[in-house]
């Protein structure tokens, strides 16, 4: 199962690499991508885990970069 994101406001091209990086830490995250000019973040988890890897997966953005809002596209 997939599940895209706009972020608004992510700082630079290298916080969404760092950012990409600490999503596919995450447990039960098959892949997840992080594209800067597109200002899209997207999550790859199995149906019965996507719920706790986007919960995840949200804070983890605020920790990384507070003033981003997240949006499920």
């Amino acid at each position: 199962m997939k599940k895209v994101f706009i972020l608004d406001e992510i700082d630079c091209a290298n916080c969404a690499a760092k950012l990409e990086a600490g999503l596919k830490k995450i447990e039960g995250c098959q892949n997840a991508s992080v594209n800067f000019l597109t200002q899209k973040m997207t999550i790859e988890a199995e149906q019965a885990d996507m719920e706790a890897v986007v919960k995840e997966a949200l804070k983890l953005c605020k920790k990384m970069e507070p003033d981003m809002d997240v949006k499920e596209k």
